[in-house]
This record gives structure tokens, C-alpha cells and sequence, in this order.
């Protein structure tokens, strides 16, 4: 039987008139092992007994070092992970008011640690979604863009 592993992508739409229609991208480590040195959104596992809510929090404070403002989930989908199916939720949040910019990588061990992160347009998502990362294609799919 294959396993399931859940997760939340986080879209965080950037506040300011000279960003506008800009979303937070992060870049993963150059280490990781499914989708090195990639540009996606900000994700985070779910752990046993969390709600989608709690991991985005999570994310936040654990990968970009700022208290997130939970808004909706806005799209659902899944894929196929070598050993695993990815069921992944594309959840909307902003970066609590006084928090500031975020902050990467964070000290906190057990999650991925982003190297780097910008305000984006979506065209820097689709090389991600090309090379298969699922929150690059669910943010594509909402904003009715393509990337094949």
C-alpha cells in the first residue's frame, strides 16, 4: 500500500503598491532531495493530528520566522512522490501586521530550511512546476496560468 503524505503550500501575497500582484517565493537547499536549489512556496508537512491551519502557522514561524495570518484554503491536489503520494493543500495567509520581513534560514532543525526568498511574479514558478514541484503547479493552475 502506497503512503500519503499531507501537506500546505502558503501563498503570501506581498502588501505594497510597487509588489503588487507579487507572491513570497522561497528557495530550497541545494541538498534537498527531491527538488534542489528550486524556487516554489513557502510548505510544510503535516505532522500527526495537525490541521492544515497549524501547519501553516508552523511554516511560518518555523521556516520564515513571522507569525502568518491564516485566510483559506484556495486548491487541493496531489502527486506522485518516489515512495509516496503528496496530497497537498494551496492555502492563502499574510504575514502578520509589526512582523516585519522574513527571515531565512531559521534555526529550527527537522524541517526544510529555505536559502533564500523574493517577492515573485508567477512565471518564477513554472521552472518548479516543470521539474514536478506541486505547489508550483497548484499557484499556476489558480492564477490560470501554464507552464508546459
Amino acid at each position: 500500500m502506497e503512503s500519503i503524505k499531507s501537506s500546505v503550500a502558503v501563498v503570501i501575497r506581498a502588501g505594497s503598491a510597487d509588489r503588487q500582484g507579487r507572491i513570497l517565493a522561497v528557495r530550497r537547499p541545494p541538498d534537498d532531495p527531491e527538488l534542489p536549489d528550486v524556487w516554489g512556496l513557502p510548505a510544510a508537512s503535516l505532522r500527526a493530528g495537525e490541521s492544515w491551519r497549524a501547519a501553516v502557522e508552523r511554516a511560518g514561524r518555523d521556516k520564515l520566522g513571522v507569525e502568518l495570518s491564516v485566510a483559506a484554503v484556495l486548491r487541493e491536489g496531489a502527486g506522485e512522490r518516489p515512495g509516496y503520494r503528496l496530497h497537498m493543500m494551496l492555502c492563502e495567509a499574510s504575514i502578520k501586521e509589526g512582523e516585519g520581513e522574513p527571515k531565512v534560514p531559521q534555526r529550527v532543525g527537522g524541517v526544510t530550511q529555505y536559502t533564500e526568498w523574493k517577492w515573485a511574479d508567477a512565471t518564477e514558478l513554472v521552472a518548479g512546476a516543470r521539474l514536478g514541484s506541486l505547489c508550483c503547479r497548484l499557484y499556476l493552475r489558480e492564477e490560470g496560468e501554464t507552464w508546459t
